[in-house]
């Protein structure tokens, strides 16, 4: 079930983003639209990767790799067979959603720490970039290949709007069925699974919580939406590049983004994506120094920046209610 207060965040989000594609492009602003694409784009991965590290510890390091599979999957595949992207989208997040589901199942079986599966999902990230790299009869190699395959166009013609405005709502779509389907998630027996197996494993199997299946569902979710988000981003940047999906490109940017919003929040993912992806676009002015700064950033957020902006604005503003009932009780009361 998902609460009233869900639906009243995700609501009022919706209500927020829903101008935000108009507003940039009325100047003509076609930057500006791709800067609000990348955080949508961003914003779904984080969501993502809430599921599977803040509630079951699974630190996957090896997003860029989910989706440069979900989208390599679904444009050769429709390639090959002369179909639309749109029909062989499910395969690619198929593809995605096993790997993850494979790999949490091993790391349950195997009884692996966060540490060691961060370390295996980081080696599957490198060799899964220098294959899509190397297979260059297949991929195009380091220099890519054009991809349109999920263009909006004939929608746009009939409804009488900007093709690549269109294509942002189809993206704002995502992240808030992404949302919704989350919001639901946690209120659920599989949430409370989740806390359950988060907090103690072993506790969690005693009382009769199959961990390796809880595992093993939320990395398949986690993976399988990641593998959708993929071929989404790449027709947003209508190009697919192995650089697209390298570890510092994705993977560390949606780590940063899920400490500074808050993990295990609702908003705490979009929170985190839009303001990191506005303090990358400041760094860009930096070059090859942008990946260090943002580094440094990651350490300083789990050092002294635990809990995030969504839950520290939270305590700030229950704090501030608290503080107002106490001043309207009288010394007599």
């Amino acid at each position: 079930m998902i609460t009233r207060g869900d639906v009243t965040r995700i609501g009022a989000l919706a209500l927020l983003l829903l101008p935000l594609p108009l507003l940039v492009t009325a100047g003509g602003g076609t930057y500006q639209l791709r800067i609000v694409s990348l955080f949508l784009v961003f914003a779904t991965l984080t969501v993502a990767l809430n599921v599977a590290f803040a509630h079951t510890d699974q630190l996957f390091l090896f997003l860029g790799a989910l989706a440069g599979i979900g989208t390599y999957t679904t444009a050769l595949i429709a390639d090959a067979a002369g179909i639309s992207a749109w029909a062989t989208l499910p395969l690619g997040a198929l593809a995605a959603g096993a790997l993850g589901a494979t790999v949490s199942y091993v790391a349950a079986r195997r009884g692996m720490t966060v540490i060691v599966l961060a370390i295996l999902t980081l080696s599957l990230q490198l060799a899964a970039v220098e294959t899509f790299v190397g297979a260059r009869e297949v991929t195009g190699g380091s220099t890519g290949f054009p991809f349109d395959g999920l263009s909006v166009a004939p929608l746009a013609a009939a409804v009488g709007i900007d093709e690549r405005i269109l294509f942002t709502y189809v993206l704002l779509g995502v992240l808030l069925t992404s949302l919704v389907g989350y919001a639901w998630l946690r209120n659920s027996r599989w949430g409370a699974a989740f806390d359950a197996v988060r907090q103690d494993p072993v506790a969690a199997e005693a009382a009769g919580i199959d961990v390796v299946r809880t595992k093993v569902f939320a990395g398949a979710l986690a993976a399988g939406t990641v593998g959708v988000v993929g071929p989404l981003y790449a027709q947003a940047e209508r190009y697919v590049l192995p650089s697209m999906f390298e570890f510092q490109a994705i993977d560390v940017l949606v780590l940063v983004m899920l400490v500074l919003g808050g993990s295990r929040t609702l908003l705490g993912p979009v929170v985190g994506a839009g303001a990191i992806v506005l303090l990358d676009e400041f760094l860009g002015e930096i070059g090859q120094w942008r990946t260090a700064a943002l580094g440094v950033l990651l350490v300083v957020l789990f050092l002294y920046f635990r809990q995030g902006i969504v839950p520290k604005a939270r305590a700030l503003y229950d704090g501030y209610r608290s503080d107002g009932a106490a001043s309207d009780v009288s010394p007599d009361g």
